[in-house]
């Protein structure tokens, strides 16, 4: 019991950091290019309080790590409101908006693959250890939701940024798939096929980056 209770503790901050602040950037995005529905509604902010989903920031990450045999910890926040029509140039700025809330989880995988370096280069002592784990679940949550939110499908971010490169009228058709994009969605992790494209782009990206930073593997 005191094992997990150490383990949610380490893991609280990389997996609610991940979470929100994929969700902030979104807002952020929104507002620069014209939309401030997110900043009206205090959603702009790193405040933890403001984007915490008791479900998916909470409940299914403790639950994973409860249940966990080397699965992937992952979990959601509440979405930030986007109102697209607001946005100067709505198709264009989409690819934007969109693509902020992985270009977050990016740095912020730069990030705990810098901690983790830090960790590897001290002394072996109290702090060290508990470091090189909590930088470990941020790499890894942080990985699992870029990649994922990638995937092309509405209404992941992936899908959005398909909607906005894809010309008028596919993008129409296509972005019709959002209706079904979450039954769609656990019907490709429930088969395994999820994974089986996922995994791989997981890898690699995990691999570059510890590449970049020397880790060891």
């Amino acid at each position: 019991m005191e094992a997990l209770i150490q383990t949610i503790a380490i893991a609280a901050l990389p997996v609610i950091l991940a979470i929100t602040l994929h969700e902030a950037a979104h807002g952020y995005a929104a507002r620069h290019f014209g939309d401030p529905t997110a900043w009206q509604e205090g959603r702009i902010t790193a405040n933890p309080l403001k984007h915490i989903d008791p479900v998916g920031t909470i409940l299914v990450p403790a639950i994973i790590l409860l249940m966990s045999t080397g699965g992937i910890l992952f979990g959601w926040a509440k979405p930030v409101p986007v109102n697209f029509g607001r946005l100067r140039h709505p198709k264009r700025d989409m690819l934007w908006v969109a693509a902020a809330g992985p270009a977050a989880n990016f740095v912020m995988l730069l990030f705990w693959a810098a901690l983790m370096k830090l960790a590897w280069l001290l002394p072996l002592n109290f702090f060290s250890l508990p470091m090189a784990r909590m930088a470990e679940i941020g790499m890894s949550v942080n990985v699992v939701l870029m990649v994922l939110n990638l995937f092309p499908l509405p209404p992941l971010d992936g899908g959005r940024i398909a909607v906005s490169l894809l010309p008028s009228q596919a993008a129409w058709r296509f972005a019709q798939l959002e209706r079904f994009g979450f039954p769609i969605l656990l019907l490709l992790l429930f088969t395994g096929l999820l994974g089986s494209l996922l995994t791989p782009v997981m890898r690699l990206v995990s691999g570059l980056v510890e590449i970049l930073f020397q880790l060891p593997s």
